[in-house]
């Protein structure tokens, strides 16, 4: 069963320097039928004035990875971390026991635009941490690049969650990609551009839950951006 979750009915607040966007319920968007989808707890998609962000905050017992499309974003942590993360950067931080964080535009003359994920975790109080890489557009185009998995499998930051995360870059050369679930559950979050997910037609902030699945694919005429979740029944 494929479910769409539409970019027009994800929660929206435009705070002025913060225009977001929440597939899930979040901050003052709160709708009991979305609470997240299996250890998917959020999905937002956030675009920050120049020079603005978000002062120091602190997170526990959660994967939270950080995802930039467009710009760049600034982040600092209390164990010693700082890092500016670019389009083609996936940043994870794991909260574990708590964190306290920043994320701020490192641009003071463009936004930023980016996806911030926020995964369960297996089980509260596991480690925190952080880690970042880079997947360039020859890794991600026409194929889905795996950047997150519980394993660290083919250079990808590691997760503790069972649940698997690629990026796919399609058009241009790019235009279709298929994915076996094997009898697990996922999610595709299309980030920019057009798609079709087997026979649906999807736009940017367009959402799928995926249930019952063995297959699907995904094709696009033109450029898009798309993540795709893989995780357990």
């Amino acid at each position: 069963m494929l479910t769409v979750r539409k970019a027009e009915d994800r929660g929206h607040a435009n705070h002025g320097w913060l225009d977001t966007h929440h597939t899930f319920s979040f901050a003052d968007y709160y709708d009991p039928a979305q609470m997240g989808f299996g250890p998917l707890r959020v999905i937002n998609d956030d675009t920050v004035a120049a020079g603005r962000g978000f002062p120091s905050h602190s997170h526990r017992d959660m994967e939270i990875i950080s995802y930039v499309l467009e710009g760049a974003l600034e982040h600092k942590d209390n164990i010693g971390n700082g890092s500016v993360i670019k389009p083609g950067d996936v940043q994870r931080m794991s909260a574990g026991p708590g964190v306290i964080h920043s994320e701020y535009n490192a641009s003071k003359e463009n936004p930023v635009h980016f996806l911030q994920i926020w995964v369960l975790p297996r089980r509260a109080g596991l480690p925190s941490g952080y880690e970042q890489k880079h997947f360039g557009v020859d890794e991600r185009r026409g194929r889905l690049r795996l950047v997150a998995s519980p394993d660290g499998a083919d250079g990808s930051v590691r997760i503790q969650q069972d649940l698997r995360l690629y990026a796919t870059l399609l058009g241009g050369g790019g235009g279709s990609v298929s994915h076996a679930f094997g009898g697990r559950r996922g999610w595709l979050h299309l980030a920019r551009g057009t798609a079709v997910l087997n026979d649906i037609p999807l736009k940017a902030g367009d959402g799928v839950a995926i249930n019952g699945e063995e297959t699907v694919s995904i094709t696009s005429p033109e450029m898009a951006e798309a993540l795709l979740f893989d995780f357990s029944a």
